[in-house]
């Protein structure tokens, strides 16, 4: 299988293309600072995030889309020209794929789409305990983080017109070896990493293998199209992510970090905090697995344990 992955430089994207390469698929890799032309097999190609003529050429031989395109949503406080740049990130790189894909209807298209989102579709919760479960059927809720993923969710959509099969991924927190694990780390190995506000707040998450391995899982099943939530079997809140994270990095459970308090992060990180930080969501994945996908890291203790084996 040929894919083009776009966003395929990201913590993400470049866990993918190592994945697709083991397995015997080709990749391109679309880029605004491509490296040089072939790296381990990956072909580098250039392409500015939103131009569709020349996306529609890098397309021509390849049988799968990928599109994990968008700035990071927790790069800095959310001012105005932040927000906009989020948005403009993802919607743009969306609409080029199913412009581009316009450009070859006709002329041999992929056969299948997958396109980021986020759990943050559904809006936020304070606590877990009153937190519904979030269902890939379920509206998309309110607040900048769910109008941002129904709009990057609507960029690409145009091409299950075209006959494309199109998968949604609702990711939650991606935890591996870079990423949001790793911007915690330090805090928590100087032991100094405690709960987000109350703690209260639900922490969808998934081991990066488990995110990669869901994307080739519906890549590789023609029965699957629309929404899926990604997002580990064992739901846990903020306080108790933080307990495993500590157990983890050596932290004796009878000397716990104080909290950072909530309004202090919302001071430093205003609607980011709020949205982010200090709310969640329930997000089970009950349709990944009734397709067929398994976990290999459902519990956090195992995943964490994967990520930080010496």
């Amino acid at each position: 299988m040929h894919v083009v992955i776009l966003g395929g430089t990201g913590f993400i994207g470049s866990a993918l293309a190592r994945a697709l390469l083991a397995r015997g698929d080709t990749v391109t890799i679309p880029s605004r600072a491509p490296r040089a032309a072939v790296v381990q097999g990956i072909v580098h190609a250039p392409w500015n995030g939103r131009d569709p003529e020349s996306l529609a050429r890098l397309l021509e031989g390849a049988q799968a889309v990928v599109n994990l395109l968008g700035e990071n949503i927790a790069g800095g406080r959310w001012t105005p020209q932040r927000k906009a740049r989020i948005v403009d990130s993802r919607v743009a790189a969306g609409q080029a794929v199913a412009a581009a894909l316009g450009a070859r209807n006709g002329g041999g298209l992929p056969t299948v789409l997958v396109q980021a989102s986020a759990v943050g579709y559904y809006g936020a919760w304070p606590d877990m305990a009153t937190a519904p479960r979030c269902g890939e059927d379920d509206p998309p809720g309110t607040g900048f983080l769910a109008q941002t993923c129904a709009r990057w969710e609507a960029s690409s959509a145009p091409a299950q017109a075209m006959g494309v099969r199109r998968c949604i991924i609702r990711s939650g927190v991606v935890l591996g070896t870079g990423g949001a694990l790793a911007r915690m780390l330090p805090a928590f190995r100087a032991w100094l990493g405690g709960p987000l506000g109350s703690g209260r707040q639900p922490f969808p998450w998934i081991h990066l293998t488990d995110e990669v391995g869901a994307i080739l899982h519906l890549l590789d099943t023609p029965s699957c199209s629309g929404p899926y939530n990604l997002a580990a079997p064992q739901a846990v809140d903020n306080a108790g992510f933080t307990a495993e994270l500590n157990r983890a990095v050596g932290r004796p459970a009878w000397l716990p970090a104080p909290p950072a308090p909530a309004f202090a992060l919302r001071l430093a990180l205003g609607e980011l905090a709020q949205e982010a930080l200090l709310a969640g969501q329930v997000a089970p994945s009950d349709r990944l697995t009734d397709s067929g996908h398994t976990f290999r890291f459902p519990t956090l203790r195992a995943a964490l344990a994967d990520l930080l084996a010496p």
